[in-house]
């Protein structure tokens, strides 16, 4: 006997069992939960249909081919049932699921049918099913005009079809003056299959609709995207997005990594791997960290496909066919030592704007103008530390100067009517007022999309001209009519998210392009533009590789739902704002858990105890106290429409969390659990309204924390979609809770607590353990991968290893001012490296020496040496560090990389210099370059001060420091410090300097042959 394998009440099993019916088969049915539970039930597991049919000689998935099998086969079948069949499957069943327009001609074909005798309501052949079938939800809910509701009744008669019906138990249709059950199965399966359905097909613009393309900066691939890079741009532009379709908005989020341009080709040269392969590797990074973070995107893609290139090169054509392009002969920086020409990334020097020191060759990070390599003043090469020299290229330039007048009459207009922010501008009307010079928009360069032009073959387009078009790329990755998005102004508005280093390019250089192409583009009306979140008092920094990154962010144990509203409550929308570890802890203790979460637990728990479970209906006792919440509540439901409309996101959140303190003062004030030995009736009121407004959190909460809307939705038993919806019908149900939110007589869930506690113990273990610094996480990692075989590393935690100073609570980014010398930006890099693959031998041997783990824990473990500094300059991808070469008396001098470029500006200043070095550090990369020890340093307790440690003249390179009373025994250095052992970092705060500015240990004089060691004037430093 064959078998039907489909979820109960599913319309599309009740046409397969009907044509069994139909052809006297014999047929039984075995219901299950889940269409994943029919696919288990097959022998494909690539099955993606609703239904199985499985008989001793076939298995079928697709219902219409599984009711002509049942029905005798297709060649046993008239060739118009086979025709309605289809259509049923490929028109019918997806306009139901679709509605609007689709359905509207799916009904009118239908209706004309009927009047041309081509169906009949008379007779219930398989091509009468198959129709019947995909109107039956429509007819369950009385959505049919009258012909085709009679046509639906009169099938449903029909015994074939009822037997069928009770089989599988779908519903069928009611005398018309009934209300649809809304608990009928049928109804549930179609609106799951619908939803999916529906979010599985690309989305277009609706006339008369409110149409919005949403973007968000793509993030290049050249790291893990930190916390700053989250809330920044795929974060708030996935809380706007998730409000715009709750709100009922026609809207698509897209977004991608960038992946073409210098960034990638320095980060490949790192890693030791090609251009594609760095891409591949993170974009699936990117992907992973977005995907556990709850960014719904529409799609997320990525640059270099052929739709960028097409649509790029189709857009240069068209600069270039209306004149809008100049080509230049240029003096481009070359580094004959490198042997090549230098990309923008690989020029650092002194800004003839503003003066500042350390301007990149595109851009200045003290003023923030665009800059051209050669404009820089003392250019040097990043990738050697030599001067370029300048050399001829010929280059095509996007004429800026020409389009300036229509670039301004835009910004002008759309600042206005886009609300755009204070700061965008500024930023963008400081561009503007200083006048628009050309712009290069190709580079010497191998990694990017080719100039399609004669002469320019071995060039590409500069990164800046060809990511801002990977917004269209991606969304021609989406849908094939992406026109339909970016090419009608009229009916589209496109809102982008950024943070404010990426304005410029958003509000000049790309709509300037787009005006040039003469092309109805779709350009930006609206822009969110977030300032910078700091890390603990610092910096993030993804270029140096310092914070907390996404994927640790997963590691914490903490949900999803609570890193949301903490990095979206703190989101720095008019000033930089910090994450700090005990404000994330506050904010979830005393807002999350005793806030929210404490209201909703009493609500629903009061429900489950007092009430049997069952949601209360309101009475005319408590009635004045539930409107008087409403009249506090409706009005902050509104404020929150209108913040979110504005994209004032961290408005939103503090409304609901004003809200869920009014429902919290509202249980205070009536006191339910007193009401209910007194009077129930008032208090089922008091609970209605109560339980209406958790529902009304849930729905506000949804584009902030989707997980935990999600949870709140499943303790009341409502279903999600419909549940989150912000439609104008729920804010008008704010105004009366105990009414329009929640019927009564509903059963709930079962209720339990949805926050937990964040103690003190965790923040500080938390702290520890994320210091600060991506790099020496990894080194920590590598080192712990290289431990000989048998011997456990320890039990440390996945923590920074020898962090420079070893301060376990160092800043991010170098933030912190009390700043270390060696081995890393201000507190935060690995001392003697630190990033992805940690050499083995202090030395910078290729084998690691054993590591040794007994002994005591003191300064005797150390190897710390006399060196002199031969050579230094700016490390070529971290602009704070510099690489020395530094001669310790051995056959060749040591490569160090040392963050002293804040405190010593120019790598002149320390060639030559005697330093004091701790050589038993296990190397590592600092950003692709290796370092093999760490200069010591001292820091004034402000931080404000850093002097390096001096040897005496008298003591030779190369000597050991030693400290009297320490390492009497005899007992040699370590060879290797064990990473996992942390000894430094539990020497390291021992280390200062005395009132004679002599370096020491638990009072123990760093010594030498010739003498102490000492620094130049700072007392009471910190040394590391």
């Amino acid at each position: 006997m064959a078998t039907l394998y489909a979820r109960k009440g599913d319309p599309q099993a009740l046409k397969v069992y009907a044509a069994a019916q139909l052809s006297n088969a014999e047929l039984s049915f075995s219901s299950v939960a889940s269409i994943s539970d029919v696919v288990s039930k097959g022998s494909s597991p690539f099955g993606t249909n609703s239904i199985l049919l499985v008989t001793p000689s076939v298995q079928l998935s697709e219902p219409s081919a599984a009711a002509a099998f049942l029905a005798g086969g297709s060649s046993a079948l008239p060739l118009s049932v086979l025709q309605w069949l289809e259509w049923s499957e490929t028109c019918l069943r997806p306009a139901a699921m679709l509605g609007g327009d689709a359905l509207a001609a799916a009904l009118q074909h239908l209706d004309a049918a009927l009047a041309a005798g081509e169906l009949s309501a008379s007779k219930a052949t398989l091509a009468e099913v198959s129709v019947f079938a995909g109107l039956l939800p429509l007819a369950l809910r009385n959505q049919l005009p009258p012909p085709l509701a009679a046509f639906a009744a009169a099938v449903a008669a029909a015994a074939p079809v009822a037997a069928a019906a009770a089989a599988v138990e779908a519903a069928l249709p009611a005398p018309a003056a009934a209300d649809p059950d809304p608990a009928s199965p049928t109804l549930a399966v179609f609106d799951a299959d619908a939803a999916a359905y529906r979010t599985s097909r690309p989305r277009l613009p609706i006339p008369g609709r409110r149409n919005i393309l949403i973007t968000s900066a793509l993030p290049y691939v050249n790291n893990v995207p930190h916390l700053g890079n989250i809330i920044g741009c795929v974060l708030s532009a996935d809380c706007y997005a998730r409000y715009c379709r709750a709100r009922g908005h026609n809207c698509i989020y897209v977004c991608g990594t960038d992946e073409y341009g210098t960034a990638t080709e320095t980060k490949a040269l790192e890693e030791g791997l090609t251009c594609q392969q760095i891409c591949d590797k993170y974009h699936a990074i990117h992907a992973d960290i977005y995907r556990w973070f709850d960014i719904a995107f529409d799609r997320f893609g990525r640059t270099p496909t052929r739709a960028q290139t097409a649509i790029a090169q189709d857009i240069f054509k068209s600069l270039h066919t209306r004149g809008q392009l100049v080509q230049q002969e240029m003096q481009q920086l070359y580094s004959e030592a490198a042997g090549k020409f230098l990309a923008d990334r690989f020029v650092s020097g002194t800004c003839p704007k503003c003066g500042y020191d350390d301007a990149r060759g595109d851009q200045c990070d003290g003023c923030g103008n665009l800059l051209n390599p050669t404009e820089l003043i003392n250019a040097r090469c990043k990738l050697t530390g030599t001067t370029p020299v300048l050399r001829s290229t010929r280059h095509v330039f996007l004429d800026l100067p020409q389009l300036s007048p229509a670039l301004q009459e835009y910004i002008t207009t759309t600042s206005t009517q886009g609300g755009w922010s204070a700061n965008c501008v500024q930023l963008t009307n400081a561009w503007m007022r200083d006048g628009l010079k050309l712009r290069c928009i190709t580079r010497d360069l191998k990694w990017g999309t080719p100039v399609p032009l004669e002469g320019f073959e071995d060039k590409v387009f500069y990164v800046w001209f060809d990511a801002p078009i990977g917004y269209i790329s991606i969304t021609a990755g989406y849908t094939p009519d992406w026109e339909a998005w970016w090419k009608n102004p009229e009916d589209v508005e496109l809102v982008q998210f950024m943070g404010k280093d990426n304005v410029p390019f958003h509000t000049v250089i790309f709509p300037a392009t787009q005006l040039g192409t003469g092309q109805p583009w779709t350009m930006m009306k609206s822009i969110s533009v977030t300032e910078y979140l700091n890390y603990e008092g610092g910096t993030f920094s993804k270029s140096r590789g310092t914070g907390v990154f996404g994927n640790q962010a997963q590691d914490t144990g903490i949900p999803v739902e609570v890193w949301r509203y903490y990095l979206l409550a703190n989101r720095p929308e008019q000033a930089d704002t910090d994450f700090k570890w005990s404000d994330l802890a506050a904010k979830n203790n005393s807002e999350l858990l005793a806030n929210l979460g404490n209201f909703i637990n009493r609500a629903l728990m009061f429900v489950a105890k007092f009430f049997d479970g069952v949601v209360p209906g309101a009475t005319d006792k408590g009635l004045a106290e539930a409107e008087e919440l409403g009249k506090t509540v409706g009005p902050k439901v509104e404020e929150y429409i209108a913040a979110l409309e504005r994209i004032k996101i961290k408005e939103g959140i503090r409304l609901i969390m004003s809200i869920s303190a009014d429902g919290n003062k509202f249980l205070q004030d009536t006191k339910p659990w007193v009401a209910v030995k007194e009077d129930k009736d008032k208090c089922a009121t008091l609970v209605a309204a109560s339980v209406g407004l958790v529902r009304l959190l849930a729905a506000l909460m949804s584009p902030y924390m989707p997980s935990l809307a999600s949870k709140v939705l499943t303790q009341m038993a409502l279903p999600l979609e419909s549940s989150v919806a912000l439609s104008d019908e729920l804010v008008a149900a704010a105004f009366r809770p105990h009414s329009g939110l929640v019927p009564a007589g509903h059963c709930i869930g079962t209720p339990g607590p949805l926050i937990s506690q964040i103690s003190e113990e965790t923040v500080e273990a938390l702290r520890a353990r994320f210091g600060g610094n991506q790099a020496a996480d990894a080194a920590a990692a590598a080192a712990a991968a290289a431990a000989p075989a048998g011997k456990p590393a320890g039990k440390g935690k996945p923590a920074a290893a020898a962090a420079a100073g070893g301060d376990k609570k160092a800043a991010a980014g170098g933030g912190d001012k009390k700043a270390a010398a060696a081995g890393g930006e201000k507190k935060a890099a690995a001392a003697a490296g630190g990033e992805k693959k940690a050499a083995a031998a202090a030395g910078g041997e290729k084998k690691a020496a054993a590591v040794v783990d007994d002994g005591p824990i003191d300064v005797s473990r150390l190897d710390v040496r006399v060196g002199r500094i031969l050579k230094a300059w700016r490390h070529p991808d971290a602009d704070s560090l510099y690489v020395e070469e530094v001669d310790v008396g051995e056959d060749k001098p040591r490569q160090v990389v040392s963050g002293l470029v804040r405190f010593i500006p120019s790598a002149d200043d320390l060639v030559g210099r005697r330093v004091v070095l701790l050589c038993n550090l296990k190397p590592a990369a600092m950003r692709g370059v290796q370092s093999q020890a760490m200069v010591l340093a001292a820091t004034s307790t402000d931080g404000a001060k850093l002097e390096l440690l001096q040897p005496p003249e008298g003591a030779p390179l190369g000597e050991r420091v030693t400290w009297p009373g320490f390492g009497a025994d005899g007992r040699a250095p370590d060879e290797v410090l064990n990473p996992k052992k942390k000894i430094f970092e539990s020497v390291q705060p021992d280390f200062t300097t005395d009132s004679q500015c002599v370096a020491t240990y638990k009072g123990a004089p760093f010594t030498t042959s010739a003498g102490p060691v000492k620094v130049a004037s700072i007392v009471g430093a910190s040394i590391k």
